[in-house]
């Protein structure tokens, strides 16, 4: 059984929309539900947590249960998030059945993420105990303080992370915990897992499954499910035909 812990807890401050991104709309639905229904697809998938502000709740809630192709609304947890991206992980990690066997983390405002990606992570989580999904980086990176560069890393063995990011359920509960006693605060869910020693292995994804984080975003993630909706009708149309 496969949990998917969703952080929706964001204020979105770069989208300047005054609201929760996962609320504003991609061809007429909000984000969130393009995101819920890519997990929903896939039968393992049991259980969806989705974190949020605690004012936010009530409103996810009622979000949930008015739309509809997601899945049963049992099966979507809503959670009250913390103060830190990886507190309201933790908290959804809490409320997650103790029979998964595998859990995703994934940002709530990545709505393209393909079931190709999903599959995968799931099968190098159940392999490994714990995997992420990453691009080889594209750009050349600098290290700078103060203003000045410092270093420029070998590209080549540099990766931009996204997510999903999976883990086998005791494995990131032990990362958490351990990380909650010393007081440790992450980049993201895998580097509590890389702090208690356990190895992480990458799952190659698409540059497509970006997160949606500034109005530009918006306008490109509406273009790319554009594309996908055509290219899906395309198919059942020659198929028909």
């Amino acid at each position: 059984m496969v949990s998917v812990i969703l952080p929706a807890a964001g204020r979105g401050k770069r989208m300047k929309a005054g609201i929760n991104k996962v609320f504003l709309e991609l061809l007429g639905e909000p984000i969130l539900c393009h995101t819920l229904r890519a997990f929903a697809a896939l039968p393992e998938v049991q259980e969806l947590i989705v974190v949020t502000g605690r004012e936010e709740v009530g409103p996810l809630r009622r979000l949930l249960a008015d739309t509809t192709g997601i899945g049963p609304v049992e099966a979507i947890k809503v959670v009250e998030g913390g103060s830190e991206r990886q507190y309201s992980v933790w908290n959804g990690l809490k409320a997650s059945s103790a029979e998964s066997d595998v859990v995703l983390v994934h940002d709530a405002a990545r709505p393209l993420v393909s079931r190709t990606t999903i599959e995968a992570v799931i099968a190098a989580a159940r392999q490994y105990g714990a995997a992420i999904a990453a691009v080889p980086e594209k750009n050349t990176v600098k290290v700078v303080e103060d203003g000045i560069v410092t270093a420029t890393p070998d590209r080549a063995k540099l990766w931009a992370v996204q997510t999903p990011q999976g883990f086998s359920r005791s494995l990131l509960v032990a990362a958490n915990e351990k990380a909650e006693a010393d007081g440790f605060l992450g980049t993201d869910d895998a580097s509590l897992v890389e702090r208690y020693g356990a190895k992480v292995h990458v799952v190659m994804d698409s540059y497509e499954n970006i997160k949606v984080t500034t109005p530009e975003d918006l306008v490109v993630a509406e273009a790319l499910l554009q594309k996908r909706q055509k290219c899906k009708d395309g198919s059942v149309q020659e198929r028909m035909d």
